[in-house]
């Protein structure tokens, strides 16, 4: 199908503009769309050098045998779709080559790819992927905090799955937000493997009681990949949209997104998730850009998962000092920025400050530290 063949997903008023780093995307791009069909037929439907990031969650080649059940007798919700399903290893290797050559067709020169896989396919997507010319950056381990078990006993526990994230060759510039990445990680340098939950709660997209989607991506997972190697204003897009995660995220952080996808149901789906998500305000998309100070949970991590959302206001006990939390975790009052334990330090002119104490923010309970944030979402993730 062509460009004609797309779904238009309508973004709410107040659309993110951040000033001086947004850029301009060519008019004719189907921006903030989910084109129909084919993502081979759709990617070649675009202009050559036109996307500044691509993620993709290509088909993981499970060829699972029969179905799956726990010990009590339920039934797994494992993947067992007919986009799964090659005729063999073959098969799968030449539909990976056909769409990462014209995912390299569209990307920018510096632009860079992310491919998400499990051991069942990573391996041959790797190979792939250096096949064509592309130069692998990192391999970063994204870990579950809280992975299905194996329930028949014979295995260890798939506790993982891998990311590779590539650039258009050895020389090739590419955007990196080290130091949003460090601030996000309360000024720890961020590390190729990441502690994140899998996709469940509300979060997670269900129609009649049922998974809409069996490998539905955390958002913030898709947070993380987009604050670090995009920018406000960046195209990014998504070959295999399924439910819309890229888009949903895409949309919060101020980049346009372009989405792929065959599957009615999962379009549904992503239409009516995009529609709901809510753009940041300008002020808190900006990033650390500066050194800056330190220390454990990160801080950042409250910040993608959504506990303490970019835009909210924390403030001290008293409410003398008030910040406002951008998206990579640092916090900003009155123009002076900083992680929460610089910030807070800062502002009372002091030589350090416990920021996980120091800052505090108003609900339902009244004014409570953000610590106890922290440990709620301790007692929820911790493996």
């Amino acid at each position: 199908m062509g460009v004609m063949d797309k779904i238009s997903v309508q973004q709410r008023a107040g659309k993110v503009t951040a000033k001086a780093a947004v850029k301009s995307p060519p008019a004719t791009l189907p921006l903030d769309q989910i084109l129909v069909g084919d993502c081979i037929a759709q990617m070649a439907s675009l202009p050559a050098g036109s996307i500044d990031m691509i993620f993709a969650d290509p088909p993981y080649n499970l060829q699972l045998g029969g179905d799956l059940f726990r010990p009590d007798g339920s039934q797994v919700d494992a993947v067992d779709d007919d986009w799964d399903r090659f005729d063999s290893l073959a098969a799968y290797d030449r539909f990976t080559h056909a769409w990462l050559a014209e995912a390299r067709r569209i990307l920018k020169p510096n632009g860079s790819i992310w491919v998400i896989g499990s051991y069942h396919n990573i391996f041959r997507v790797g190979a792939a992927l250096q096949d064509q010319g592309y130069w692998i950056l990192n391999d970063i381990i994204w870990r579950k905090a809280n992975p299905m078990p194996n329930f028949k006993g014979t295995r260890f526990t798939n506790a993982h799955e891998t990311l590779i994230w590539a650039s258009m060759g050895e020389d090739a510039r590419y955007t990196f937000h080290y130091r949003a990445m460090k601030t996000l990680n309360d000024e720890l340098q961020m590390r190729s493997d990441w502690l994140i939950p899998i996709c469940n709660g509300q979060e997670r997209l269900k129609k009649g009681g049922a998974k809409v989607h069996p490998t539905q991506k955390p958002e913030a997972l898709l947070y993380r990949i987009l604050l670090a190697a995009s920018s406000p204003g960046d195209v990014i897009l998504d070959p295999f949209f399924g439910t819309g995660t890229t888009g949903a995220v895409a949309k919060r952080l101020g980049r346009h997104f372009i989405g792929i996808e065959r599957e009615a149901d999962y379009i549904a789906a992503a239409e009516e998730r995009i529609a709901m998500a809510l753009p940041l305000d300008e002020s808190a998309l900006k990033t650390m850009q500066a050194p800056r100070a330190a220390t454990r949970v990160a801080f950042g991590t409250l910040v993608e998962g959504g506990l303490i959302p970019p835009g909210t206001m924390v403030s001290d006990i008293k409410g003398r000092w008030r910040a406002i939390v951008r998206a990579d975790g640092s916090l900003e009052n009155d123009g002076a920025c900083g992680s929460i334990h610089k910030l807070g330090a800062t502002l009372q002119n002091a030589p350090s400050c416990n920021g996980w104490t120091f800052w505090h923010v108003d609900g339902a309970q009244g004014r409570v530290p953000i610590d106890n944030l922290r440990q709620q979402w301790l007692l929820t993730n911790e493996a």
